[in-house]
């Protein structure tokens, strides 16, 4: 995507998945209301029309798919679609992808055990046309960054001694005395005008996002239950990936809450971050994609979290990186983050944060959709 539609695309969604893609895609549904998600247990053969390759794939996985192609060759939409109208066959394009997605499941199937090591990012690597010739250098190399000789000397801790230092490093007493925290700040990104932005948490696992703009408000939210957004067709829920991302971010007590979220804590050497010596810890649960966190090895802060949402061809990756660290009533709390994807990112800067304030549970409920349009006749 330009810089310029994806800020417009990705404010609209703030923290989750192009709303652009949700709405053209819902829109060619044959049935169903509008700006639904698809059907629960029905595939993307049933929900959308003229899906060939990926027809027999849970419907609520084709968008994301179709995002990992996009981020792949470094298009958007109506490379291969008809805009308005991604049923049609018309573009040659539309025709060859499907040629090549079957072509990536043959190689796997018949070289790697089915495993997905070859996606259409093997060959694109972000270009409409697959890379043949290794690229000359643009500049020259710089060398790696090494750890300090403390830290290359030191053991690496475990996974309980790692969640016990981050626990007590943003202050594990005063967190659990955390009911609501509410946040406000800016967000800049991608050339544009910084947007003023409010972040407003529960405990335990409530959370809301909304962004303001000249042209109106942008909300992600996470009701304890279920996720849910605003785009162009107005609020609707998330697919099953976009809700377990934002359960995440919406536990208030995550540092004290994560050992119990994942059956497999790993962990392993990590590079430097921000010239911050780091450690990672790779969380997973079977058959789910890792989440990755760094954290500082002097502070026990988290610098980086990467996580990952299942796409059919791949993972669609996501990266956060948190900083400007304040003690807010005896709990440490990132004044800043930086969010990104592979067709851009934007910061998230905080001026203020207030914590136990009232925070009523409506705030955080999905509106009613709008009642549809009459088709009664005079």
């Amino acid at each position: 995507m330009t810089g310029r539609r994806f800020a417009a695309v990705t404010i609209a969604a703030v923290l989750l998945f192009s709303g652009l893609l949700v709405a053209e895609a819902r829109a060619q549904q044959g049935h169903g209301v509008a700006g639904a998600p698809p059907a629960a247990g029905k595939t993307a053969g049933e929900t959308f029309k003229n899906v060939h390759v990926l027809a027999d794939v849970p419907a609520d996985r084709l968008l994301p798919a179709m995002q990992f192609i996009s981020a792949s060759l470094g298009v958007e939409c109506n490379f291969c679609h008809v805009q308005g109208a991604f049923e049609k066959d018309d573009r040659k394009e539309k025709k060859t992808a499907r040629k090549m997605m079957a072509m990536t499941a043959d190689l796997n199937k018949d070289n790697f055990g089915g495993d997905r090591d070859v996606t259409c990012f093997s060959c694109h690597r972000g270009s409409p046309e697959p890379l043949t010739i290794p690229a000359v250098a643009t500049e020259e190399r710089r060398p790696e960054p090494e750890p300090s000789p403390a830290t290359a000397a030191a053991p690496l801790p475990t996974a309980d001694q790692l969640l016990d230092r981050w626990a007590s490093a943003v202050g594990a007493e005063a967190l659990r005395k955390v009911a609501t925290r509410v946040q406000k700040g800016q967000l800049t990104g991608f050339g544009g005008t910084p947007a003023s932005v409010e972040v407003v948490a529960k405990a335990p696992d409530k959370r809301i996002s909304v962004v303001r703009t000249p042209r109106g408000e942008s909300v992600t939210a996470y009701d304890g239950a279920r996720g849910w957004l605003t785009g162009r067709e107005g609020a609707h829920p998330m697919t099953a990936a976009e809700s377990e991302a934002a359960r995440l971010d919406a536990d208030l007590a995550l540092p004290l809450h994560l050992r119990q979220l994942f059956a497999k804590l790993t962990v392993q050497p990590a590079e430097r971050i921000s010239d911050r010596d780091a450690v990672l810890l790779v969380a997973a649960n079977e058959g789910t994609p890792p989440l990755k966190l760094y954290f500082d090895r002097e502070t026990g802060l988290l610098l980086r979290q990467q996580r990952y949402a299942e796409a059919v061809f791949g993972y669609n990756p996501t990266q956060v990186d948190y900083g400007d660290y304040r003690e807010v009533d005896g709990v440490k709390v990132a004044f800043r983050w930086t969010l990104a994807r592979p067709g851009g990112r934007f910061t998230i800067q905080i001026d203020s944060t207030q914590q136990n304030v009232p925070v009523d549970d409506a705030r955080f409920a999905m509106p009613a959709p709008p009642p549809a349009p009459s088709t009664a006749k005079n």
